[in-house]
């Protein structure tokens, strides 16, 4: 591929390449490569060899948070979203960590529950989206056969939001089976821990809603299952305080999230991965109440800013530890370096973000092969 390209990212913080402390890791660099779905795995869910390939590439960021992996087959976001509940998900994933360790790397993965914006056409035979209230998403889901509109999900009873903690301590403890170096729990951006956490999609008046302690009960109840099962310094969580993604919105972001990060606050997880979503009073506080490691993921100052420069050095300067970058990270195996050097970027193509083959994946030059081409 010969990719187009962006502007030089210009002058970057040089806190950015200091080694950090994240749980039970040294990280080289402070730059994480944020989870980001690109729907390449097989059929049932198993990681492939391409995405082996893919991620290995990118294995100079400080961290790698690995695309959201469902625990179970009802919390599945679209054809080609590698799964996290059986023997064969985990042997596809060890591949993928032998390969980012042999590069040099670290890799959590993200465990992520899509809740409501699952869909049964991609869905196992009799199996349902589920969500902690029977209110469909006013919003569209990718499938096999193009954007359809969410159906109305089936309300979990109690005993069921039981065994979606205990299906969240089943598929960290695969993912350390599977060699890799942590989980991150997925709290954020309109999946099912987040539509337990809002106002408009948890309706339920049982210990699981009603109030905003009920409301991250659930949150609560799935971070210490995993990190009982795996350890809590192999333990993220990402949140987005104030994110309507997926039709989501809570009416007091700052109840919600000061109570959710008050209640974790002593569990010594590696991270709290924090979604920057606009309210920075709330930004703050969080950073105030929270003890260890916080990754940022900011908002894009420009649409073409796909560095977030500006948006890093101003969040170093308030106190995150670690800045995530996502789209940078697609067209640049090399982005660290890149960055590192102020060099152009490649641009993204529109093929192959979404699934496909390696065109769009893998196939992105790194600055010395652009170079050897050029010569």
């Amino acid at each position: 591929m010969t990719p187009g390209s962006l502007s030089a990212p210009g002058t970057v913080n040089s806190a950015l390449f200091d080694s950090a402390t994240v749980g039970a890791l040294t990280v080289p660099n402070r730059i994480v490569m944020a989870p980001m779905t690109r729907s390449r795995a097989a059929s049932d869910g198993t990681p492939s060899a391409l995405m082996s390939t893919y991620y290995a590439q990118r294995a100079s960021a400080g961290l790698i948070i690995a695309e959201g992996a469902h625990p179970t087959a009802a919390g599945r976001l679209g054809p080609g979203v590698p799964g996290l509940h059986s023997d064969a998900h985990r042997r596809g994933w060890s591949r993928v960590a032998d390969a980012v360790h042999d590069a040099g790397g670290r890799i959590f993965v993200q465990l992520m529950h899509a809740g409501r914006l699952a869909h049964p056409s991609f869905l196992p035979d009799g199996v349902y989206p589920v969500a902690p209230s029977a209110i469909a998403a006013r919003a569209e889901v990718y499938t096999a056969d193009g954007r359809r509109l969410a159906v109305r999900p089936q309300q979990l009873t109690g005993a069921q939001t039981l065994t979606i903690v205990e299906d969240f301590a089943r598929s960290a403890e695969r993912a350390m089976a599977a060699g890799l170096d942590g989980v991150e729990i997925h709290a954020a951006n309109g999946y099912l821990l987040h539509q337990f956490l809002a106002e408009n999609t948890n309706l339920r008046t049982d210990n699981w809603g009603g109030t905003s302690e009920g409301r991250i009960r659930l949150t609560v109840e799935v971070v210490r299952a995993v990190a009982a099962a795996i350890g809590p310094h192999r333990v993220g969580l990402r949140i987005s305080a104030g994110n309507r993604f997926g039709d989501v919105i809570d009416h007091d972001p700052h109840t919600t999230y000061t109570s959710l990060v008050q209640e974790l606050a002593q569990e010594e997880l590696a991270y709290l991965h924090l979604v920057e979503a606009g309210n920075a009073d709330l930004d703050d506080r969080i950073r105030a109440l929270w003890p260890s490691a916080l990754v940022v993921s900011p908002t894009l100052s420009r649409p073409d800013d796909v560095t977030k420069v500006g948006a890093a050095d101003a969040w170093l300067r308030r106190g995150a530890d670690l800045i995530a970058f996502g789209r940078g990270f697609l067209a640049n195996p090399d982005f660290v370096e890149r960055i590192r050097r102020g060099a152009p970027l490649n641009a993204p193509e529109p093929i192959g973000i979404y699934g496909g083959d390696h065109r769009g994946y893998t196939d992105y030059p790194t600055l010395e092969q652009a170079h050897t081409v050029r010569t």
